[in-house]
Protein backbone atom coordinates (compact mmCIF):
# COMPACT_ATOMS: atom_id res chain seq x y z
CA UNK A 1 0.00 0.00 0.00
CA UNK A 2 2.48 2.39 0.98
CA UNK A 3 3.90 2.05 -2.91
CA UNK A 4 0.46 2.89 -4.33
CA UNK A 5 1.09 5.83 -6.66
CA UNK A 6 -1.99 7.90 -6.83
CA UNK A 7 -3.73 9.57 -9.96
CA UNK A 8 -3.42 13.28 -10.47
CA UNK A 9 -7.10 13.21 -11.52
CA UNK A 10 -9.92 11.02 -10.65
CA UNK A 11 -11.48 8.45 -12.88
CA UNK A 12 -14.86 8.60 -14.63
CA UNK A 13 -17.69 7.18 -11.90
CA UNK A 14 -18.12 3.33 -13.76
CA UNK A 15 -19.49 0.44 -12.10
CA UNK A 16 -17.79 -2.50 -12.62
CA UNK A 17 -18.44 -6.27 -12.15
CA UNK A 18 -19.78 -5.55 -8.67
CA UNK A 19 -20.50 -1.82 -8.11
CA UNK A 20 -18.30 0.88 -7.82
CA UNK A 21 -15.13 1.51 -6.42
CA UNK A 22 -12.34 3.54 -6.63
CA UNK A 23 -9.47 5.13 -4.47
CA UNK A 24 -10.82 6.90 -0.83
CA UNK A 25 -9.66 10.40 -1.08
CA UNK A 26 -9.17 10.49 -4.82
CA UNK A 27 -11.76 8.48 -6.81
CA UNK A 28 -14.23 7.92 -4.18
CA UNK A 29 -15.28 11.06 -2.41
CA UNK A 30 -17.98 11.67 -0.05
CA UNK A 31 -18.94 14.56 -2.91
CA UNK A 32 -19.48 11.73 -5.48
CA UNK A 33 -20.53 8.89 -3.54
CA UNK A 34 -23.65 11.15 -2.45
CA UNK A 35 -24.45 11.43 -6.69
CA UNK A 36 -23.82 8.03 -6.66
CA UNK A 37 -26.37 7.36 -3.77
CA UNK A 38 -28.86 9.35 -5.02
CA UNK A 39 -29.19 7.93 -8.64
CA UNK A 40 -28.71 4.39 -7.35
CA UNK A 41 -31.70 5.09 -4.63
CA UNK A 42 -33.92 6.85 -7.64
CA UNK A 43 -32.95 4.10 -9.99
CA UNK A 44 -34.54 1.32 -7.56
CA UNK A 45 -37.76 3.20 -6.77
CA UNK A 46 -38.10 3.53 -10.42
CA UNK A 47 -37.78 0.21 -11.18
CA UNK A 48 -39.70 -1.55 -8.11
CA UNK A 49 -42.80 -3.66 -9.52
CA UNK A 50 -45.92 -1.86 -8.49
CA UNK A 51 -47.51 -4.50 -5.86
CA UNK A 52 -43.94 -3.64 -4.14
CA UNK A 53 -45.52 -0.85 -1.42
CA UNK A 54 -42.11 -0.12 0.19
CA UNK A 55 -40.15 2.64 0.10
CA UNK A 56 -37.08 1.56 2.52
CA UNK A 57 -33.97 0.94 1.57
CA UNK A 58 -31.55 -0.87 3.22
CA UNK A 59 -27.78 0.59 4.10
CA UNK A 60 -24.43 -1.43 4.88
CA UNK A 61 -21.70 -1.17 5.94
CA UNK A 62 -17.91 -3.01 6.16
CA UNK A 63 -15.07 -2.80 8.83
CA UNK A 64 -13.15 -0.06 6.00
CA UNK A 65 -11.80 3.28 6.74
CA UNK A 66 -15.34 5.87 6.92
CA UNK A 67 -17.61 3.00 5.93
CA UNK A 68 -19.65 3.61 8.73
CA UNK A 69 -19.60 7.24 8.14
CA UNK A 70 -20.09 7.22 4.54
CA UNK A 71 -23.52 4.92 4.98
CA UNK A 72 -24.41 7.51 7.24
CA UNK A 73 -24.19 9.90 5.09
CA UNK A 74 -25.89 8.23 2.29
CA UNK A 75 -29.14 7.69 4.41
CA UNK A 76 -29.38 11.30 4.19
CA UNK A 77 -28.96 11.56 0.51
CA UNK A 78 -31.90 8.69 -0.01
CA UNK A 79 -34.07 10.25 2.78
CA UNK A 80 -33.44 13.74 0.33
CA UNK A 81 -34.97 11.29 -2.59
CA UNK A 82 -38.51 10.69 -0.75
CA UNK A 83 -37.39 7.39 0.84
CA UNK A 84 -36.66 5.78 3.74
CA UNK A 85 -33.13 4.90 4.73
CA UNK A 86 -32.52 1.75 7.12
CA UNK A 87 -29.51 1.17 8.27
CA UNK A 88 -27.36 -1.49 10.24
CA UNK A 89 -26.62 -1.20 13.75
CA UNK A 90 -23.17 -2.10 12.94
CA UNK A 91 -20.46 -3.92 10.22
CA UNK A 92 -22.03 -6.12 8.40
CA UNK A 93 -21.18 -8.56 5.34
CA UNK A 94 -22.96 -7.75 2.28
CA UNK A 95 -24.92 -11.04 2.18
CA UNK A 96 -26.45 -9.73 5.18
CA UNK A 97 -27.96 -6.93 3.43
CA UNK A 98 -29.19 -9.09 0.61
CA UNK A 99 -31.20 -11.30 3.19
CA UNK A 100 -32.15 -7.62 4.51
CA UNK A 101 -33.64 -6.71 1.71
CA UNK A 102 -35.83 -9.80 1.20
CA UNK A 103 -36.94 -10.18 5.13
CA UNK A 104 -37.69 -6.34 5.21
CA UNK A 105 -39.34 -6.44 1.42
CA UNK A 106 -37.42 -3.18 0.20
CA UNK A 107 -36.53 -1.59 -2.63
CA UNK A 108 -33.12 -3.03 -2.52
CA UNK A 109 -29.91 -2.26 -0.63
CA UNK A 110 -26.89 0.62 -0.52
CA UNK A 111 -23.55 -1.48 0.73
CA UNK A 112 -20.83 0.88 1.43
CA UNK A 113 -17.87 -1.29 0.85
CA UNK A 114 -14.73 -2.44 -1.61
CA UNK A 115 -14.90 -6.12 -0.68
CA UNK A 116 -11.72 -7.08 -1.41
CA UNK A 117 -9.65 -4.46 -3.08
CA UNK A 118 -6.92 -3.42 -1.34
CA UNK A 119 -7.40 -1.04 2.03
CA UNK A 120 -7.21 2.15 -0.08
CA UNK A 121 -10.36 1.58 -1.92
CA UNK A 122 -13.63 2.02 -0.74
CA UNK A 123 -17.06 1.04 -3.03
CA UNK A 124 -20.41 1.43 -3.22
CA UNK A 125 -22.61 -2.10 -3.95
CA UNK A 126 -26.46 -2.22 -5.09
CA UNK A 127 -28.71 -5.00 -4.42
CA UNK A 128 -32.30 -5.12 -5.94
CA UNK A 129 -35.29 -5.70 -4.59
CA UNK A 130 -34.85 -9.36 -5.14
CA UNK A 131 -31.61 -9.31 -2.97
CA UNK A 132 -29.25 -9.90 -5.85
CA UNK A 133 -26.79 -7.67 -7.62
CA UNK A 134 -28.31 -5.17 -10.11
CA UNK A 135 -27.70 -6.23 -13.45
CA UNK A 136 -25.25 -4.35 -16.26
CA UNK A 137 -28.49 -2.38 -17.77
CA UNK A 138 -29.67 -0.69 -13.83
CA UNK A 139 -26.15 0.35 -13.20
CA UNK A 140 -25.67 1.91 -16.88
CA UNK A 141 -29.19 3.76 -16.01
CA UNK A 142 -28.03 4.84 -12.56
CA UNK A 143 -24.49 6.11 -14.72
CA UNK A 144 -27.24 8.05 -17.10
CA UNK A 145 -28.77 10.22 -14.28
CA UNK A 146 -25.25 11.13 -13.45
CA UNK A 147 -24.27 12.20 -16.67
CA UNK A 148 -27.69 14.18 -16.90
CA UNK A 149 -27.29 15.97 -13.70
CA UNK A 150 -29.64 17.67 -11.65
CA UNK A 151 -29.22 17.37 -7.68
CA UNK A 152 -31.06 16.54 -4.48
CA UNK A 153 -30.25 18.06 -1.47
CA UNK A 154 -29.61 15.39 1.57
CA UNK A 155 -32.04 15.82 4.41
CA UNK A 156 -30.85 15.38 7.82
CA UNK A 157 -32.81 13.34 10.42
CA UNK A 158 -32.89 10.71 12.72
CA UNK A 159 -32.35 7.16 10.54
CA UNK A 160 -34.07 4.12 11.69
CA UNK A 161 -31.38 1.59 12.43
CA UNK A 162 -31.69 -2.59 12.99
CA UNK A 163 -29.73 -5.31 13.61
CA UNK A 164 -28.88 -6.52 10.35
CA UNK A 165 -25.97 -9.13 11.44
CA UNK A 166 -28.32 -10.52 13.68
CA UNK A 167 -31.39 -11.25 11.73
CA UNK A 168 -28.72 -13.03 8.50
CA UNK A 169 -27.60 -15.08 11.58
CA UNK A 170 -31.05 -15.99 12.23
CA UNK A 171 -32.00 -16.88 9.00
CA UNK A 172 -28.56 -19.54 8.71
CA UNK A 173 -29.92 -20.83 11.83
CA UNK A 174 -33.30 -21.64 10.55
CA UNK A 175 -31.21 -23.33 7.34
CA UNK A 176 -28.90 -25.73 9.04
CA UNK A 177 -29.03 -28.01 12.03
CA UNK A 178 -25.98 -26.10 14.35
CA UNK A 179 -26.02 -28.20 17.29
CA UNK A 180 -25.82 -31.71 15.11
CA UNK A 181 -22.66 -30.66 12.90
CA UNK A 182 -21.28 -28.96 15.98
CA UNK A 183 -21.70 -32.09 17.95
CA UNK A 184 -20.59 -34.59 14.54
CA UNK A 185 -17.41 -32.12 14.55
CA UNK A 186 -15.90 -32.76 17.75
CA UNK A 187 -16.63 -36.79 17.58
CA UNK A 188 -14.49 -36.59 14.45
CA UNK A 189 -11.87 -34.31 16.16
CA UNK A 190 -12.34 -31.74 13.91
CA UNK A 191 -11.03 -28.03 15.25
CA UNK A 192 -12.34 -25.53 13.04
CA UNK A 193 -10.21 -21.89 12.48
CA UNK A 194 -11.53 -19.15 11.39
CA UNK A 195 -9.98 -16.08 9.45
CA UNK A 196 -12.22 -13.19 8.58
CA UNK A 197 -9.42 -11.02 6.97
CA UNK A 198 -10.57 -8.42 9.62
CA UNK A 199 -13.97 -8.31 7.84
CA UNK A 200 -16.99 -7.93 8.73
CA UNK A 201 -17.81 -11.68 8.77
CA UNK A 202 -15.95 -11.06 12.41
CA UNK A 203 -17.42 -13.10 14.45
CA UNK A 204 -20.33 -14.68 13.20
CA UNK A 205 -18.76 -18.21 13.19
CA UNK A 206 -18.12 -18.38 16.89
CA UNK A 207 -21.68 -16.77 17.23
CA UNK A 208 -23.87 -19.57 15.65
CA UNK A 209 -21.58 -22.37 17.09
CA UNK A 210 -21.44 -20.75 20.68
CA UNK A 211 -19.05 -23.14 21.49
CA UNK A 212 -15.29 -23.20 21.90
CA UNK A 213 -14.44 -25.44 18.69
CA UNK A 214 -14.21 -22.07 16.76
CA UNK A 215 -11.35 -20.47 16.92
CA UNK A 216 -10.78 -17.15 15.17
CA UNK A 217 -7.77 -14.82 14.07
CA UNK A 218 -7.82 -11.43 12.89
CA UNK A 219 -11.27 -10.82 13.92
CA UNK A 220 -10.24 -7.49 15.13
CA UNK A 221 -11.13 -4.23 13.27
CA UNK A 222 -8.07 -3.12 11.00
CA UNK A 223 -8.38 -0.69 8.64
CA UNK A 224 -5.01 -1.89 6.98
CA UNK A 225 -6.22 -5.34 6.71
CA UNK A 226 -2.83 -6.03 8.34
CA UNK A 227 -1.48 -4.23 5.14
CA UNK A 228 -2.79 -7.23 3.05
CA UNK A 229 -6.13 -6.60 0.65
CA UNK A 230 -8.94 -9.07 2.75
CA UNK A 231 -9.05 -11.26 -0.73
CA UNK A 232 -8.99 -15.35 0.29
CA UNK A 233 -5.87 -15.98 -1.67
CA UNK A 234 -2.91 -18.27 -0.26
CA UNK A 235 -0.05 -15.63 -0.38
CA UNK A 236 -2.34 -13.44 2.00
CA UNK A 237 -2.68 -16.57 4.67
CA UNK A 238 0.59 -17.45 6.22
CA UNK A 239 -0.82 -16.87 9.59
CA UNK A 240 -3.77 -19.11 9.54
CA UNK A 241 -1.78 -22.22 7.75
CA UNK A 242 0.71 -21.32 11.23
CA UNK A 243 -2.60 -21.50 13.09
CA UNK A 244 -3.49 -24.90 11.48
CA UNK A 245 0.16 -26.22 11.82
CA UNK A 246 0.05 -25.91 15.70
CA UNK A 247 -3.51 -27.12 16.01
CA UNK A 248 -2.19 -30.19 14.29
CA UNK A 249 0.48 -30.77 16.55
CA UNK A 250 -1.94 -30.78 19.52
CA UNK A 251 -3.87 -34.16 18.10
CA UNK A 252 -6.86 -32.38 16.44
CA UNK A 253 -7.88 -32.45 12.43
CA UNK A 254 -7.79 -28.79 11.83
CA UNK A 255 -10.13 -27.10 8.98
CA UNK A 256 -9.33 -23.60 7.99
CA UNK A 257 -12.13 -21.16 6.85
CA UNK A 258 -11.26 -17.72 5.20
CA UNK A 259 -13.74 -14.63 4.30
CA UNK A 260 -12.64 -12.05 2.21
CA UNK A 261 -13.80 -8.11 3.98
CA UNK A 262 -17.09 -8.21 2.79
CA UNK A 263 -18.34 -11.90 4.44
CA UNK A 264 -18.89 -13.16 0.53
CA UNK A 265 -16.14 -14.68 -0.46
CA UNK A 266 -14.73 -18.02 0.96
CA UNK A 267 -11.72 -20.20 0.78
CA UNK A 268 -10.66 -23.03 2.96
CA UNK A 269 -7.29 -24.53 4.22
CA UNK A 270 -7.59 -28.25 4.74
CA UNK A 271 -5.75 -30.36 7.66
CA UNK A 272 -2.91 -30.40 5.68
CA UNK A 273 -2.03 -27.02 5.04
CA UNK A 274 -2.89 -27.22 1.54
CA UNK A 275 -5.31 -24.18 0.13
CA UNK A 276 -8.57 -25.03 -1.41
CA UNK A 277 -10.76 -22.40 -3.17
CA UNK A 278 -13.52 -22.55 -4.88
CA UNK A 279 -12.63 -24.83 -7.95
CA UNK A 280 -12.11 -27.69 -5.55
CA UNK A 281 -15.25 -26.56 -3.27
CA UNK A 282 -17.74 -26.38 -5.70
CA UNK A 283 -17.39 -29.91 -6.77
CA UNK A 284 -17.85 -30.47 -2.96
CA UNK A 285 -20.71 -28.78 -2.51
CA UNK A 286 -22.10 -30.79 -6.38
CA UNK A 287 -21.52 -34.14 -4.23
CA UNK A 288 -23.31 -32.86 -1.08
CA UNK A 289 -26.48 -31.23 -2.30
CA UNK A 290 -26.71 -33.61 -5.14
CA UNK A 291 -26.26 -37.34 -3.41
CA UNK A 292 -26.65 -36.60 0.32
CA UNK A 293 -29.58 -34.36 0.19
CA UNK A 294 -31.27 -35.14 -3.36
CA UNK A 295 -31.61 -31.69 -3.79
CA UNK A 296 -32.31 -30.55 -7.66
CA UNK A 297 -31.50 -27.87 -10.33
CA UNK A 298 -29.03 -26.44 -12.85
CA UNK A 299 -25.20 -25.77 -12.16
CA UNK A 300 -23.70 -23.02 -12.95
CA UNK A 301 -20.00 -21.59 -13.34
CA UNK A 302 -17.94 -18.83 -14.63
CA UNK A 303 -15.86 -19.25 -17.37
CA UNK A 304 -13.00 -18.88 -15.19
CA UNK A 305 -14.40 -22.18 -13.41
CA UNK A 306 -12.77 -25.39 -13.33
CA UNK A 307 -13.37 -28.50 -15.72
CA UNK A 308 -13.73 -30.37 -11.99
CA UNK A 309 -17.19 -28.22 -11.55
CA UNK A 310 -18.29 -29.75 -15.08
CA UNK A 311 -17.20 -33.53 -14.68
CA UNK A 312 -18.95 -33.66 -11.02
CA UNK A 313 -22.20 -31.96 -12.64
CA UNK A 314 -22.13 -34.28 -15.47
CA UNK A 315 -22.12 -37.20 -13.31
CA UNK A 316 -24.91 -36.59 -11.31
CA UNK A 317 -26.78 -35.90 -14.36
CA UNK A 318 -27.11 -32.06 -14.00
CA UNK A 319 -27.43 -29.41 -16.78
CA UNK A 320 -24.16 -27.18 -16.48
CA UNK A 321 -24.74 -23.09 -17.31
CA UNK A 322 -20.85 -21.47 -18.70
CA UNK A 323 -20.86 -17.77 -18.08
CA UNK A 324 -19.32 -14.31 -18.00
CA UNK A 325 -17.15 -13.48 -14.90
CA UNK A 326 -19.14 -11.51 -12.42
CA UNK A 327 -22.14 -12.83 -9.90
CA UNK A 328 -25.40 -10.95 -11.09
CA UNK A 329 -24.93 -13.19 -14.36
CA UNK A 330 -25.25 -16.39 -11.81
CA UNK A 331 -28.01 -14.57 -9.80
CA UNK A 332 -30.08 -13.82 -12.99
CA UNK A 333 -30.25 -17.13 -13.84
CA UNK A 334 -30.87 -18.08 -10.33
CA UNK A 335 -34.16 -15.91 -10.22
CA UNK A 336 -35.28 -17.83 -13.50
CA UNK A 337 -34.52 -21.09 -13.00
CA UNK A 338 -34.07 -24.16 -10.19
CA UNK A 339 -30.01 -23.99 -9.52
CA UNK A 340 -28.45 -26.37 -7.07
CA UNK A 341 -25.12 -24.50 -6.74
CA UNK A 342 -24.05 -21.57 -8.48
CA UNK A 343 -20.02 -19.94 -8.03
CA UNK A 344 -17.27 -18.39 -9.66
CA UNK A 345 -13.43 -19.35 -8.99
CA UNK A 346 -12.71 -15.95 -7.10
CA UNK A 347 -14.62 -17.19 -4.21
CA UNK A 348 -18.38 -16.58 -5.00
CA UNK A 349 -20.70 -19.13 -4.25
CA UNK A 350 -24.56 -19.50 -4.30
CA UNK A 351 -27.11 -21.44 -3.50
CA UNK A 352 -30.89 -22.69 -4.79
CA UNK A 353 -33.32 -21.96 -1.65
CA UNK A 354 -31.15 -19.20 -0.46
CA UNK A 355 -30.58 -15.67 -1.90
CA UNK A 356 -29.49 -15.30 -5.32
CA UNK A 357 -26.64 -14.00 -4.18
CA UNK A 358 -23.09 -15.51 -2.66
CA UNK A 359 -22.89 -15.77 0.60
CA UNK A 360 -19.71 -16.87 2.52
CA UNK A 361 -21.67 -17.80 5.68
CA UNK A 362 -23.87 -20.14 4.01
CA UNK A 363 -20.72 -21.93 1.62
CA UNK A 364 -18.96 -22.56 5.33
CA UNK A 365 -22.32 -24.19 7.03
CA UNK A 366 -22.81 -26.27 4.42
CA UNK A 367 -19.15 -27.15 3.89
CA UNK A 368 -19.27 -28.16 7.41
CA UNK A 369 -22.28 -29.92 7.00
CA UNK A 370 -21.13 -32.14 4.29
CA UNK A 371 -17.41 -32.75 6.15
CA UNK A 372 -19.60 -33.53 9.59
CA UNK A 373 -22.01 -36.29 7.21
CA UNK A 374 -18.96 -37.79 5.59
CA UNK A 375 -16.48 -40.14 7.02
CA UNK A 376 -13.59 -38.03 5.45
CA UNK A 377 -11.62 -34.95 6.53
CA UNK A 378 -11.93 -31.56 4.03
CA UNK A 379 -8.56 -32.95 2.11
CA UNK A 380 -8.88 -37.14 1.80
CA UNK A 381 -12.58 -35.93 0.61
CA UNK A 382 -11.64 -33.80 -2.12
CA UNK A 383 -8.32 -36.05 -3.24
CA UNK A 384 -11.55 -38.73 -3.29
CA UNK A 385 -13.34 -36.27 -5.76
CA UNK A 386 -9.83 -36.16 -7.84
CA UNK A 387 -9.37 -40.25 -7.91
CA UNK A 388 -13.37 -40.42 -9.18
CA UNK A 389 -12.78 -37.23 -11.67
CA UNK A 390 -9.25 -36.06 -12.39
CA UNK A 391 -6.79 -34.22 -10.83
CA UNK A 392 -5.64 -31.21 -12.31
CA UNK A 393 -3.95 -27.67 -10.51
CA UNK A 394 -5.84 -24.31 -10.83
CA UNK A 395 -3.65 -21.40 -10.18
CA UNK A 396 -3.81 -17.29 -11.17
CA UNK A 397 -1.54 -14.33 -11.24
CA UNK A 398 -2.85 -10.59 -11.69
CA UNK A 399 -0.57 -8.42 -14.20
CA UNK A 400 -0.76 -4.72 -13.04
CA UNK A 401 -1.96 -2.29 -15.87
CA UNK A 402 -0.30 1.10 -15.93
CA UNK A 403 -2.88 3.20 -17.50
CA UNK A 404 -6.24 2.76 -19.76
CA UNK A 405 -4.01 3.14 -22.54
CA UNK A 406 -1.94 -0.11 -22.01
CA UNK A 407 -4.99 -1.87 -21.44
CA UNK A 408 -6.68 -0.85 -24.62
CA UNK A 409 -3.60 -2.17 -26.16
CA UNK A 410 -2.96 -5.63 -24.66
CA UNK A 411 -7.23 -5.89 -25.28
CA UNK A 412 -6.98 -5.59 -28.81
CA UNK A 413 -4.11 -7.48 -29.48
CA UNK A 414 -5.37 -10.76 -27.78
CA UNK A 415 -8.94 -10.36 -29.51
CA UNK A 416 -7.31 -9.90 -32.81
CA UNK A 417 -3.80 -12.48 -32.52
CA UNK A 418 -4.88 -14.97 -29.61
CA UNK A 419 -2.07 -17.01 -30.06
CA UNK A 420 -2.22 -20.80 -32.04
CA UNK A 421 0.40 -22.47 -29.66
CA UNK A 422 0.93 -21.96 -26.16
CA UNK A 423 4.44 -23.82 -24.87
CA UNK A 424 4.32 -26.14 -28.07
CA UNK A 425 0.60 -27.38 -27.39
CA UNK A 426 -2.24 -26.11 -29.63
CA UNK A 427 -4.56 -24.02 -29.02
CA UNK A 428 -8.21 -25.88 -29.54
CA UNK A 429 -10.47 -23.85 -28.98
CA UNK A 430 -11.10 -19.92 -28.49
CA UNK A 431 -13.82 -19.09 -26.06
CA UNK A 432 -14.47 -15.60 -25.62
CA UNK A 433 -17.96 -15.74 -23.03
CA UNK A 434 -15.32 -13.07 -21.35
CA UNK A 435 -11.88 -12.19 -21.98
CA UNK A 436 -10.28 -14.83 -24.05
CA UNK A 437 -9.53 -18.46 -23.01
CA UNK A 438 -7.51 -20.75 -24.75
CA UNK A 439 -8.58 -24.20 -24.72
CA UNK A 440 -5.40 -26.64 -24.67
CA UNK A 441 -7.10 -29.78 -23.81
CA UNK A 442 -9.12 -31.55 -20.94
CA UNK A 443 -8.53 -29.94 -17.61
CA UNK A 444 -5.89 -27.81 -19.31
CA UNK A 445 -6.75 -23.79 -20.71
CA UNK A 446 -5.25 -20.58 -20.30
CA UNK A 447 -7.76 -17.34 -19.73
CA UNK A 448 -6.93 -13.83 -20.09
CA UNK A 449 -9.48 -11.15 -18.63
CA UNK A 450 -9.43 -7.86 -17.64
CA UNK A 451 -10.77 -7.23 -14.16
CA UNK A 452 -14.10 -4.94 -13.77
CA UNK A 453 -12.59 -3.41 -10.78
CA UNK A 454 -9.25 -3.21 -10.76
CA UNK A 455 -6.36 -1.79 -13.43
CA UNK A 456 -4.94 -5.46 -13.22
CA UNK A 457 -5.40 -7.90 -16.42
CA UNK A 458 -5.72 -11.31 -14.60
CA UNK A 459 -4.58 -14.81 -16.02
CA UNK A 460 -6.48 -18.25 -15.29
CA UNK A 461 -4.70 -21.64 -15.83
CA UNK A 462 -6.16 -24.95 -15.44
CA UNK A 463 -3.81 -27.81 -16.14
CA UNK A 464 -3.52 -31.40 -15.51
CA UNK A 465 -0.36 -30.68 -12.97
CA UNK A 466 0.82 -28.14 -10.86
CA UNK A 467 4.25 -27.55 -13.08
CA UNK A 468 2.26 -27.69 -16.45
CA UNK A 469 0.22 -24.95 -14.84
CA UNK A 470 2.99 -22.38 -13.62
CA UNK A 471 4.82 -22.95 -16.74
CA UNK A 472 1.43 -21.97 -18.89
CA UNK A 473 0.81 -18.87 -16.83
CA UNK A 474 4.63 -17.66 -17.32
CA UNK A 475 4.59 -18.16 -20.95
CA UNK A 476 1.44 -16.23 -20.71
CA UNK A 477 2.75 -13.46 -18.71
CA UNK A 478 6.05 -13.45 -21.34
CA UNK A 479 3.25 -13.40 -23.76
CA UNK A 480 1.78 -10.28 -22.28
CA UNK A 481 4.55 -8.53 -21.64
CA UNK A 482 6.29 -8.76 -25.14
CA UNK A 483 2.94 -6.98 -26.71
Amino acid sequence: MGNTKLNLNSDPIKFGTDGWRGILGVDFTLERLLKVAVASAQELAYRAPEDLSSNQIVIGYDQRFLAKEMAEAIASAVRGCGLEPLISSTSVTTPACSWAVVNHKALGALVITASHNPPEWLGLKIKSYLGGSVEREFTSAVEKRLLAGGGIVPIEGKTKIFDCRKEHLNQLRRKFDISAISTALKDKNIKVLVDPMHGSAAGCLSELFEDNNIHEIRSNRDAFFGGDPPEPLLKYLSQLILNIENCAKSGFIPLGIVFDGDGDRIAVIDEKGKYCNTQLLIPLFIDHLARVKKLSGCVVKTVSGSDLIRFVADYYQREILELPVGFKYIASEMLSRQVLVGGEESGGVGFGGHIPERDALYAALLLLEAIAEGSQPLGQRISSLQNDFGYSHFDRIDVVLENSELRKKCELFLRQNPPGKIGGKLVEEVITIDGIKLRLGTSHWLMFRFSGTEPLLRIYCEAPTKEEALSTLHLAKELVEGI
